[in-house]
C-alpha cells in the first residue's frame, strides 16, 4: 500500500498571525473638510455681517437705511462721517475713553504681573489659599457688586472723576489676570530661575530683565483683554460720571443718541468710529494673544 501523505498545516497561531491586521478606529475625529468650513463660515458671517451692516449703514441715507439695510448704498454719504470728525464731542470722549482705557491697562499690568510672579516661584504661608481667593472674583459679578462700589467711590472722593472708573475696574481685572499670567511664568524652563540665583540674580531682577521680556505674550493678551473690558464698560461710567465733558464713548453714544434719536445713520457712523481703536488694538495683537492664551496649557 502506498503511503497517504497528510499536507502541513501551520499552526493556529502562524495561521492568525497572517491575518492583516485592522487598523484602529479612534474613538472621535475631529471635524475636516466641508463641514468644518461651513461652521467656520456661518461663526464669521455672525461677527463680520452686523459690523459691515453697521459701517456701510453710517453712508446711507435714513430713508434707504430702512428700505435696505444690508446692501451698498446707492450714494456714499461721506458727510455723516466727516460731521463727526469735525466735531469736539467725538475727540473728546474718543480721549477720555482712551485715557481710562490706558491708565487702567497699566495699572492692572503692575499689580498683577509681581503677584503672579510670587505666586508661580515664590511659596508661603497661606499662597494656595490667598490665590484661591484671587480666583472667587471671576465668580463675583460686576453688576452685584455696582452698590458697594459707589458707596466706596463717594466715601473717597472719586465722584465724577476718571479715578472712580479706574480704580474699580483694575480691582475687577486682577482675578483673571493673575490666573492667566501665573500659568504663563510657571511654564517658563526652571533652569534660568536656578541659574539666575547660581549667579546671585534676585528675584526682583530674574522678574524685570528675564520673566518679563520672555513672558511679551501674555502681557499682551491681558492687556488687549483688560482695554476692551475698560473701552466697552458702560455700567461703573453710568454711576460715577456725572458731567457730560467726562463722558467715555459709552455715554457720549447714549448722549448722541438722544440727540440724534431720527438719525440712525449718524448713530451707526458715530458707533463705527468709536469701536476703531479697540478693533485696531485687538488686531495688531492678535499674534500675541493667540500664543499668551495657550502659554501654560502644556508645561515642558
Amino acid at each position: 500500500m502506498s503511503e497517504i501523505t497528510v499536507p502541513h498545516r501551520p499552526p493556529v497561531g502562524a495561521m492568525r498571525s497572517r491575518r492583516p491586521a485592522k487598523a484602529a478606529v479612534p474613538l472621535s475625529t475631529p471635524l475636516t473638510g466641508l463641514p468644518r468650513l461651513l461652521i467656520l463660515f456661518v461663526v464669521a458671517g455672525l461677527v463680520v455681517v452686523p459690523l459691515l451692516a453697521t459701517v456701510i449703514g453710517g453712508f446711507k441715507e435714513l430713508g434707504e437705511l430702512r428700505t435696505n439695510p444690508f446692501g451698498l448704498p446707492k450714494v456714499w454719504h461721506w458727510e455723516n462721517y466727516w460731521g463727526i470728525l469735525d466735531s469736539l464731542r467725538y475727540w473728546r470722549i474718543l480721549g477720555n475713553s482712551l485715557y481710562i482705557s490706558t491708565v487702567t491697562v497699566a495699572l492692572t499690568l503692575a499689580v498683577a504681573a509681581p503677584a503672579a510672579f510670587a505666586f508661580a516661584h515664590l511659596r508661603f504661608f497661606g499662597e494656595r489659599y490667598l490665590f484661591n481667593y484671587f480666583i472667587l472674583g471671576l465668580t463675583f459679578p460686576f453688576a452685584t457688586a455696582i452698590l458697594p462700589l459707589f458707596i466706596k467711590v463717594r466715601d473717597l472722593g472719586l465722584l465724577d472723576t476718571h479715578w472712580g472708573i479706574i480704580l474699580p475696574q483694575v480691582a475687577f481685572n486682577q482675578a483673571f489676570s493673575i490666573l492667566l499670567m501665573r500659568n504663563a511664568f510657571r511654564a517658563l524652563p526652571s533652569e534660568l530661575l536656578d541659574a539666575a540665583l547660581v549667579d546671585g540674580c534676585g528675584y526682583i531682577r530674574f522678574f524685570v530683565s528675564i520673566t518679563l521680556p520672555l513672558s511679551r505674550p501674555i502681557l499682551a493678551t491681558v492687556g488687549v483683554i483688560s482695554f476692551v473690558m475698560s473701552w466697552n464698560n458702560f455700567l461703573l461710567p453710568l454711576v460715577v460720571i456725572n458731567t457730560n465733558s467726562k463722558y467715555p464713548w459709552t455715554l457720549g453714544l447714549m448722549d448722541y443718541q438722544g440727540e440724534f434719536i431720527v438719525a440712525w445713520q449718524l448713530i451707526l457712523a458715530f458707533i463705527t468710529l468709536t469701536i476703531l481703536p479697540a478693533m485696531l488694538m485687538f488686531m495688531l495683537a492678535q499674534k500675541h494673544i493667540v500664543s499668551g492664551l495657550t502659554a501654560g496649557a502644556v508645561k515642558g
